[in-house]
Formats: structure tokens, C-alpha cells, sequence
């Protein structure tokens, strides 16, 4: 084969690749508004019981957000062995408010309709302050949230405190939740103390959200 016949060939390769590239980048883009010791970005989204809620609400609230994938494995790792219903039992009790978010989009890995989503809820035993649909992920990626669980620590005064994995231990395995240091509950009791929060960033690990793909 010649070089000249070559080059129809490498032409629709190259054309081919870059239609692949263009259609892909859109889903992979992050606004990521969210950085530390700056205001959190606020959003208004409604919750799988059909009420409507902006994290200006609650202004003067300390606030968690954690993407939730309820059939992710690491998610999985935190519910099954009870651990994040009790982190949420601790603090809700405590007067934190806290949303939990999905983000993926209609027909991809973690979405319900808001009434089966419900169901999942009280199948899960989930003590959350509510669970927002966010099918587009506009909000997901306002916040740069990659992965499930995602977490996010708020203020009362509106600011992003911490930002990153729930632990340190980034397996799927419940026997590891024993012995791991969690990073949301000590900023929480951190920044509930008046003192500083450390680390303020850690690395998420979990599922990838299933984003929306336009």
C-alpha cells in the first residue's frame, strides 16, 4: 500500500478520534467552584419527597453534603455496616444538616425515580436530612464531586471546611472501617469546637459518579 492510499485512511482515523474527543469532553468537564475557606456555591434542588431545598436555607447550619451512589460498592461498605447511618444519627441530632446528593444521571448506576429513591432511603435505614435529585449534575460538578461518597463540610458561616474522601481507608471492606480515621466527623467535631480543621482536603475514593453524558 502507498503512502497516498494512506492517507484517505489516516484522515478518517484522525476525523473519527476527533469526534470521540468532542463528544466526550463536555462529560468529563468540572466547574469545581468549591475551595476551601471560600463561600460553598449555593444551589437550590429538589428532594426525592418532592420538597425543594437551597443550601442558603440554611445559613447559620453547619452542613454536610455526601454523593450518594446506592449501589456503589464503597458506598455499600459505609450503609451495610451501618456507618454512615450513624455518623448521620450523630450529627442530625446535633442540629447538622445533612444532604445527600445524586448525581448520576436517569438510567446510569444510582439513579431512582424520587419514589423508589424514597424506598431506598428506608431500605438503607438512611438518617439524612434529605436526599436531592441532581439528574443533569449541574451541582455535582459545580462542587468538583468525582466520586461515591464524595464529602463536603460547611460552616455556619457558609464556608467550605473540608472537602475530600470520608476516610483513609479507600477499600470496599466493612472490617476495614474499624481502626480508620474518619475525616468528616473529625472536621465536624473540629469545626463544632472552634478549632481547626485537619485535614482539610483528603483524596475521594469510591465509584465514579455516572454522570449525565451531553
Amino acid at each position: 500500500m502507498t503512502y497516498s492510499s494512506l492517507r484517505p485512511a489516516c484522515a478518517a482515523l484522525a476525523l473519527a478520534l476527533l469526534t470521540v474527543v468532542a463528544f466526550a469532553a463536555p462529560v468529563a468537564a468540572q466547574t469545581d467552584q468549591a475551595d476551601i475557606g471560600e463561600p460553598a456555591p449555593d444551589f437550590t434542588l429538589e428532594a426525592a419527597d418532592g420538597e425543594t431545598h437551597s443550601l442558603s436555607d440554611f445559613e447559620g447550619k453547619y452542613v454536610v453534603l455526601e454523593w450518594l451512589n446506592f449501589e456503589c460498592p464503597f458506598v455499600g461498605k459505609h450503609y451495610g455496616s451501618g456507618n454512615m447511618q450513624a455518623l448521620q444519627e450523630k450529627y442530625t441530632d446535633e442540629g447538622v444538616v445533612w444532604l445527600s446528593i445524586v448525581s448520576s444521571a436517569p438510567g446510569k448506576q444510582g439513579y431512582y425515580p424520587p419514589k423508589e429513591m424514597i424506598e431506598q432511603k428506608k431500605r438503607h435505614d438512611g438518617n439524612m436530612t434529605a436526599i436531592l435529585m441532581d439528574p443533569d449534575g449541574t451541582v455535582g460538578k459545580t462542587y468538583g464531586a468525582t466520586v461515591t461518597p464524595h464529602m463536603y463540610v460547611i460552616n455556619p458561616d457558609g464556608e467550605l471546611v473540608y472537602r475530600g474522601g470520608i476516610d483513609d481507608k479507600p477499600t470496599t471492606d466493612e472490617a476495614d472501617i474499624e481502626g480508620a480515621t474518619n475525616y468528616v466527623d473529625r472536621a465536624l467535631t473540629a469545626v463544632m469546637n472552634g478549632e481547626e480543621v485537619s485535614p482539610k482536603q483528603a483524596k475521594p475514593y469510591g465509584c465514579t459518579i455516572k454522570y449525565a453524558s451531553k
